[in-house]
């Protein structure tokens, strides 16, 4: 109930301010947890985290800098997999949240990230025109050559996620354009530029009537999980464990239940 998830929220949130603790871990009890309060001590911490995590990593970042006075946040969004990467080449960071387990293996197995929890999933929705010129209605709709379909690159996880949802299906969709991530995949729906895209429920949802979202029963074929880490060269280990003990918290699991997200 709406009330209920308010009140745990409102709870959560006092916690997130009036509590001390020793800052959580990746560990179960993180998840039933708030971070403590920063002690107004200030500081940095930059987290890396994938495109569709940007309304609400967003949100989750004032509420952190809200508890912690003095401290900023610093996000960089894109595609998980263009992250990861640049995390191997040494791009300073202190958090690493993917869209997906494969492009964060590409980090812990070089030995740069703590072990990873998983914090929510996400799934696929066919996303088209708020008035829908091809008339879409199902996964089978973008077969047709006459239906402009945007994807996501294979590479990056909103696009291995079509690739097995096609799959599924026993389809075959030639896109006009491969998209970097899901927010640029979106973006050519909104412009009128495709007819249709699979991205993420979520981002149809921060859409805000932009587009129409399409679900379809193959989707649940290819659900991601998104982890996250604390990286192992973090310049702000301390804050960076508590911004994941936020992002895994009751606060943080009702901010991503409103976008979209399912639990892990």
């Amino acid at each position: 109930m709406v009330t209920g998830r308010l009140s745990r929220r409102a709870a959560a949130f006092a916690a997130v301010l009036l509590l001390g603790t020793a800052g959580c871990g990746a560990g179960p009890t993180a998840a039933t947890h708030a971070p403590a309060d920063g002690g107004g001590g200030g500081g940095k911490v930059t987290v890396f985290a994938a495109a569709s995590l940007t309304e609400t990593f967003t949100a989750l970042g004032r509420t952190f800098e809200a508890a912690h006075p003095g401290t900023k946040v610093t996000f960089n969004f894109g595609s998980s997999a263009t992250l990861a990467q640049q995390i191997t080449q040494g791009a300073p960071a202190d958090v690493f949240a993917a869209a997906s387990p494969a492009t964060m293996k590409t980090v812990t197995d070089a030995s740069l990230a703590a072990t990873p929890a998983t914090f929510a999933r996400n799934k696929l929705q066919i996303a088209v025109p708020a008035d829908n010129p091809a008339k879409v209605d199902e996964l089978k709709d973008l077969a047709d050559p006459r239906v402009k379909v945007a994807l996501c690159a294979e590479q990056v996880p909103c696009g291995a996620a079509a690739v097995k949802a096609l799959d599924a299906a026993g389809l075959k969709v030639t896109p006009v354009t491969l998209e970097q991530d899901v927010k640029a995949t979106l973006t050519k729906v909104e412009l009128g530029e495709v007819d249709a895209a699979l991205v993420y429920r979520t981002d149809v949802i921060a859409a805000a009537g932009k587009v129409r979202g399409i679900a379809f029963p193959e989707a649940d074929q290819a659900v991601n999980d998104y982890p996250i880490a604390v990286l192992t060269k973090a310049p702000a280990g301390d804050l960076a464990r508590r911004f994941v003990a936020l992002v895994r918290s009751w606060q943080g699991a009702d901010v991503l239940a409103e976008a979209g997200f399912e639990a892990p």
